[in-house]
């Protein structure tokens, strides 16, 4: 009686042991999405220079909007063109600390100078809400 006991117990203990989490966090960022965020970083990147320009004009008037607002916004664009033919060139393999994570530091820690994951949308609103500060 006690051998079955045992024995179930055992197998049901090493199949909770070998059980993993069946979507791991990692699991959103794939070679597809990879691929697809090269694409539109290669693509999309000039919309980064109005971007920048828009927002260093709201942040901090037209004369700094004009010169450091420009500048930042070509080295913003020229950045997301490089990282976006480097995604491109190698997007099957896992090459960013192995895994498919983005290349471009993210914008959550640095909020004036990180990158949003996909370049910024020119024209589309419909995430923005409905009282407009402009």
């Amino acid at each position: 009686m006690k051998n079955p006991i045992v024995i179930a117990l055992t197998l049901g203990l090493a199949g909770s042991l070998f059980g993993d989490i069946q979507d791991p966090p990692a699991n959103d960022y794939g070679p597809t999405r990879k691929l697809g965020r090269g694409l539109s970083n290669f693509f999309v990147a000039p919309a980064e220079i109005s971007v920048t320009v828009t927002k260093i004009n709201t942040d901090e008037g037209n004369a700094a909007s004009f010169g450091y607002g420009v500048v930042r916004g070509v080295g913003r664009s020229a950045t997301r063109h490089v990282a976006g033919l480097i995604e491109i060139l190698l997007w099957p393999f896992p090459a960013w600390r192995e895994s498919y994570y983005p290349l471009l530091p993210s914008d959550i820690p640095y909020i004036h100078a990180g990158y949003s994951e996909f370049p910024p949308e020119l024209g589309n609103e419909s995430k923005y809400p409905y009282v407009r500060d402009y």
